[in-house]
């Protein structure tokens, strides 16, 4: 796995991430395809869209269909007809919304789908991913919701590391790239210590955790710049869990590349249009007779063809093309969000475009 960075503006920098599947320009956006699927979409939709990379997640696809089921289908590739690059998740975020029981050895869980006791382990995490043949696998982490006290977000962290080595060792494929999982919380410390001791054992690239899970946007800046501060410049820094368009556009300036979020598809399915100009409802009663596009200017195609009144109506009568509708704009509108900020970096003029683009939708008037 190559990483090169090709221009900055400041913090910001664009470059290329090299795999066996292909290249992906950076800064860049993963759509969350848990089940080998995005939802609402198919993979000739996400070619059509322009994606560089997808997410799959090996909770999931470890107990159904069973990483054998997939190898036997061709690996993830040609399971779900998709040739370009994917990066699995290692499960630890969904295990964290249930509560498990968590030892040095691993974690123990019941299974969302039928009951049944499921123990996954650092080990057993490398090798459903070397099965499922992601392009980019990542090391299976300890996440604690905040706020949590320290001594509790330093327990994680610390096994983490413990976990980061057993990762390491575990790993049997040179095609695929395995990414270490930064730790710590809000605090700055033990962020920067986390950093520190992650980069030491040399992955391929990094990924920040434990975000998204009840910290405020101010207290996960300083957090995110104290890992930033002990990563290498030359390899991937990955903002896990992040989407919205503050919080891309935020962490790209201090220095990330590379992102994955369920919110453009979950607020796609809920009717919640992404725009420049503040986010809005589909559902509201003052589109029922509008002919303009979810969002003047955009090509999407929703955009390109349908009206808010037109796709308000399939809301309202519950047709699922409505969402489907929905999410493809809201796919593009942050890809789309993503490609202009790199085109910004290598311009030299990330500072103002960022600048410009928040103070858009701090307007919050829709055309």
């Amino acid at each position: 796995m190559q990483w090169e960075i090709e221009a900055s503006d400041g913090a910001a920098r664009a470059g290329v991430l090299r795999t066996p599947h292909g290249s992906v320009p950076t800064p860049n956006f993963m759509p969350v395809g848990t089940r080998a699927t995005v939802k609402m979409t198919d993979s000739a939709d996400l070619e059509a869209l322009g994606v560089g990379m997808v997410l799959a997640n090996t909770y999931h696809l470890m107990l159904r269909p069973g990483p054998e089921v997939v190898e036997h289908l061709g690996g993830l590739h040609g399971f779900m007809g998709w040739s370009g690059p994917v990066l699995t998740d290692s499960g630890g975020y969904q295990v964290f919304s249930l509560s498990p029981r968590i030892n040095e050895e691993g974690v123990v869980f019941r299974s969302t789908y039928d009951g049944s006791r499921v123990e996954l382990t650092p080990e057993r995490a490398v090798d459903v991913q070397e099965r499922l043949g992601a392009d980019i696998a990542m090391a299976l982490d300890v996440l604690v919701g905040l706020p949590s006290p320290r001594r509790d977000v330093e327990a994680a962290m610390e096994r983490t590391l413990r976990w980061a080595d057993r990762v390491l060792a575990a790993r049997s494929r040179d095609d695929q790239a395995v990414f270490g999982i930064v730790q710590g919380g809000t605090d700055v410390e033990l962020r920067s210590r986390s950093a520190a001791e992650t980069a030491a054992r040399s992955f391929d690239g990094y990924g920040i955790g434990g975000f998204s899970v009840g910290e405020s946007g101010a207290e996960r800046g300083p957090a995110l710049d104290a890992a930033l501060g002990e990563l290498p410049v030359g390899k991937v820094r990955y903002v896990m869990g992040l989407g919205d368009t503050e919080g891309l556009l935020d962490a790209i300036a201090r220095g990330t590349d590379l992102f994955d979020c369920v919110l453009p598809t979950r607020l796609g399915r809920h009717g919640k249009v992404l725009h420049p100009d503040g986010d809005y409802a589909i559902k509201w009663q003052r589109w029922a007779r509008s002919d303009a596009a979810l969002q003047t200017g955009c090509l999407c195609s929703t955009c390109s063809r349908y009206s808010r009144g037109y796709v308000r109506h399939l809301f309202s009568t519950h047709e699922p093309s409505g969402p489907r509708l929905v999410t493809l704009h809201n796919l593009h509108y942050t890809l789309h969000l993503l490609a202009e900020a790199r085109a910004a970096i290598v311009a030299g003029h990330f500072a103002a475009f960022r600048t410009k683009r928040l103070s858009r939708r701090q307007v919050r008037v829709v055309a």
